[in-house]
């Protein structure tokens, strides 16, 4: 605690690494339309003002007019076209930007996810490209977007969000919180200066409700309040200061293996919970506990398993002293508060021992310590350290050195004097130190001090000594040897614990050595169950695949016995992500221990441990072992389904690929040829004069085009390059525009348009309109009999308005109706025939681009049923549109 601060060398490291690169500053919101691209373009400004060299990168003003006033003075850098499917979208420009290298950029949004084909699928790695080059970098984000808090937010926005920014990004950037109050938000929200209003009114009943906007903004607060902190440690770190500075609170709790540890751990949570601090639970490992008894042990296995259940984390240190242990760990992560126990102890123990909590007194600075008294009460023998239990062994063991000693002292003392015999006399006391202990050797050290004054110093035989000087060597013999001893003792103690924190990282790093030679599933759970089962001592079996029942993956030894308790706690683990079976609190009459590997993608796997001893399969010494083996096992199979999810990934993209441009090329290449054919067929018949051979000609061509369209615009969808441009629309016109189209084809059929030309404007885009009444028309036409009847009638309603396409045929299968929208669906069995099974699919397409709302059914008088409806913002921005 005394020794001078200095940096650590990791900081040292961090902080030349930062200086090499441009800063980056977010502003960071709890929600859009809280103000972040406006702060950042006035900040920017500033910058102009003063002479720096600005430059927007990209810049989204939403059209927003007291936004783009503020890019008017900088300089921007050009987009760029990306291809992407049959369009060109416009990206940010990296390599314009690189060439161009301003001081600072300013680059918009950044959790955005570019175009595929762009140099970096994110454009947080197109920013982390400019601050390598050496440009600071200014960009805004939404809370939503960070990784971490990507499950929270989902979990009461109901809305999960799929463009996310690693939390390293942001430990490592200037934050400025751009705050607003929710009713400001949803003020704004309602005067159309975030979305237009539609779609404000639709965010306002979902997303942006005030309970969302408060949580959100709480944790744009705390996240904020965390990187000032990790970036407070990083400089408290690289000036090599001392003390406990924290941004936010950080609780400790010291576990021992005294009773009403469980007490202890109850009140650091509480404390946690009312200061909202994360808190760890900390076990010191000293000489001492090497030499606890077994109840003791699982005491503090206990106090440590409920710590864990409790959301604590869990750290074990290996120091000299409890107090030196929990020093050090509370100068290292800076804790702000220590909880710690504290039992009745008389003055004359604490006078032989000292007290941990008056020392941490002295010893901390600024540190809140919060004491707890505990019971001292120990009721079993067995807590006695076993040390002491076999001390008696120790002693007679140092008694029979010294004995030893004194006889070859006594065939060697007419050779080199008396005087000479005191320091032969210091090897059996180091000696008994090294092999049974500091108490055994305290005893051999009087030991050999009354032998050596009986046998060796005149009046021999007796414990009486005439020379004075004998007295001296006497005592200085007795100090000799018990320092001698302490010392002794406590490197054999140190070497002990250093031998064993060498053995585990050793094994921990051979462990992740073998998994990473692994490629494959079996590989990998036959090497996490025989190396887990060698450094535990304990049988195991691992479950991959979650089948009903559970088939073992591997198991060490092979063909472990499993009954049906077993296995019912490997399924509960399995499915609910929890530790199961034996010594937990579900279906604890198994005898293997169950343990979920849990990871980003769900639980992958199931470890089952067994010990043929009683007692808990992992003890208490070995938890924090055991934790870092099972998430190496959880990372190495989290792994393997990385590796196969990428690799059917590609398949799929290449499939994918190669389906569009098949697709693409029958819709281009064949249009050509189909558009001379319904040419040649009309100049045939203009000749010729009409045939039925002619007319069916005409017919087959412009329905074979109509299919080529259908993959055109499957491809499109696809490659989501459909551009939507909304215009209010004349449902009147617009049916009316593809009942002409396809007069040929109706002209067999009774057509009835049922559309009031009294009804209001909509919104749409005609093209996308058009395309679904064709295919809707064509699908009534294709399934319905020779002169029956086909409807298109339109309802309004005081929630919007529906269009209605109803045929006379033979209906659609019940419960099939919402399959009808799928690719590729055709129904076998019935009397419907022709086609790609397309028609639907664009038709469902479409609508979602729109925002329009799409069903089928049947109809109570016979047929099918289909209808578009327009929700009522829609037909009222529509209509406040029109001149």
């Amino acid at each position: 605690m005394n020794e001078p601060s200095r940096p650590t060398p990791e900081a040292l490291l961090k902080a030349a690494k930062k200086e090499s690169r441009g800063r980056l500053k977010i502003f960071l919101g709890a929600a859009p339309g809280v103000g972040k691209t406006y702060e950042m373009l006035r900040e920017g400004a500033e910058m102009l003002r003063g002479g720096v060299d600005v430059v927007i990168g990209y810049v989204e003003t939403h059209g927003r007019p007291e936004t783009e006033a503020l890019v008017a003075p900088f300089e921007v850098i050009e987009r760029t076209a990306v291809s992407y499917g049959a369009q060109k979208l416009q990206e940010f420009d990296i390599d314009a930007l690189l060439a161009r290298h301003p001081a600072v950029a300013l680059v918009d949004e950044f959790a955005h996810s570019n175009v595929p084909g762009s140099r970096h699928p994110k454009r947080w790695q197109d920013i982390e490209e400019l601050r390598d080059a050496g440009i600071n970098v200014l960009t805004t984000l939404n809370i939503q977007h960070v990784e971490s808090l990507n499950d929270v937010v989902a979990g009461f926005t109901r809305v999960r969000v799929r463009e996310t920014v690693p939390d390293a990004m942001l430990d490592d950037a200037e934050l400025e919180v751009v705050d607003l109050p929710p009713d400001e938000l949803i003020q704004r929200l309602k005067d159309g200066k975030v979305y237009v209003p539609h779609e404000a009114s639709r965010a306002l009943g979902h997303f942006f409700s005030k309970t969302n906007l408060s949580a959100l903004r709480e944790l744009a607060l705390r996240r904020a309040a965390q990187t000032v902190d990790l970036q407070m440690l990083d400089h408290v770190r690289l000036a090599g200061e001392s003390g406990n500075w924290a941004a936010g609170e950080r609780v400790v709790v010291a576990v021992g293996d005294q009773p009403g540890s469980e007490a202890l751990i109850r009140a650091a949570r509480r404390l946690a919970d009312a200061l909202r601090a994360p808190w760890t639970a900390v076990n010191v490992e000293t000489p001492r506990t090497a030499a606890l008894g077994p109840h003791a042990r699982e005491r503090m296995a206990s106090a440590l398993k409920l710590a864990a259940a409790l959301g604590a984390t869990i750290v074990t240190v290996p120091a000299r002293t409890v107090l030196a242990g929990l020093c050090a760990h509370i100068v290292e992560t800076r804790a702000t508060a220590i909880v710690i126990g504290k039992s009745q102890r008389s003055w004359w123990f604490e006078l032989r021992h000292g007290s941990v909590v008056d020392q941490l007194v002295r010893e901390l600075d600024g540190v809140a310590i919060h004491v707890v008294p505990v019971s001292d009460a120990v009721a079993i023998h067995d807590d006695i350290p076993v040390a002491r239990r076999g001390a008696t062994r120790g002693v007679l063991g140092g008694l029979g050195l010294i004995a030893l000693t004194t006889a070859l002292a006594s065939i060697v003392a007419p050779f080199v004097g008396a005087n000479s015999i005191d320091l032969i006399y210091l090897l059996p006391v180091i000696a008994t130190a090294t092999l049974f202990g500091l108490r055994s050797s305290l005893i051999a050290s009087f030991a050999a001090a009354l032998a050596y004054n009986f046998f060796f110093l005149p009046p021999l035989y007796t414990l009486t000594i005439s020379d004075p000087g004998n007295v001296v060597t006497l005592l200085v013999f007795v100090i000799v040897g018990t320092v001698a001893s302490q010392m002794t003792g406590r490197l054999k103690r140190e070497a002990t614990i250093g031998a064993r924190t060498a053995t585990e990282n050793a094994s921990l790093a051979a462990f992740g050595q073998r998994l990473a030679g692994v490629s494959d599933e079996k590989g990998t759970a036959e090497a996490v169950c025989e190396e887990i089962g060698a450094m535990l001592d304990v049988s195991t079996v691992l479950f991959t695949t979650r089948t009903s029942p559970l088939v073992v993956t591997a198991a060490s030894p092979v063909d472990p016995p499993l009954g049906p308790v077993d296995i019912a706690a490997a399924e509960w683990a399995f499915d609910r992500g929890t530790v199961s079976g034996r010594d937990s609190e579900t279906l604890n009459a198994s005898d293997w221990q169950f343990h979920p590997l849990v990871t980003a993608l769900g639980t992958l796997g199931v470890l089952g441990i067994a010990r043929t001893t009683s007692g808990d399969p992992v003890p208490a010494e070995k938890r924090i072992l055991f934790a870092t083996l099972i998430g190496q096992a959880a990372l190495a199979h989290e792994r393997l389904k990385l590796e196969a999810n990428a690799r059917e990934v590609d398949a799929l993209t290449q499939r994918d690929d190669l389906r569009a441009t098949l697709l693409s090329s029958l819709g281009h290449d064949l249009k050509t040829p189909l558009t001379a054919v319904v040419a040649a067929a009309d100049a045939l018949a203009t000749e010729h004069g009409s045939s039925a051979t002619s007319d069916t000609l005409k017919s087959e061509a412009r329905r074979l085009r109509r299919v080529f369209d259908d993959l055109v615009e499957m491809t499109r969808l696809e490659a989501g390059a459909l551009v939507v441009r909304r215009e209010a629309t004349d449902l009147v016109d617009a049916v009316a525009s593809a009942a002409q189209d396809l007069r040929a084809e109706l002209s067999a059929y009774k057509l009835v348009l049922d559309v009031a030309p009294n009804l209001p404007f909509v919104e749409a885009d005609p093209r996308m309109l058009h395309h679904i009444l064709i295919n809707l028309l064509s699908n009534a036409a294709k399934f319905s009999d020779t002169g029956s009847r086909i409807t298109v009638s339109a309802i309004r309603s005081r929630d919007g308005l529906r269009l209605i396409v109803g045929d006379e045929g033979p209906g659609l299968p019940v419960g099939r109706e919402a399959t009808m929208f799928e690719r590729f669906t055709r129904l076998d069995g019935d009397d419907r025939s022709g086609g790609t099974g397309l028609g639907l699919a664009i038709v469902k397409g479409f609508a979602d681009a729109m925002g329009l709302i799409v069903r089928a059914s049947n109809s109570e008088e016979g047929g099918a049923r289909f209808e578009l409806e327009w929700p009522e913002p829609m037909i009222r921005r529509a209509v406040s549109t029109l001149p």
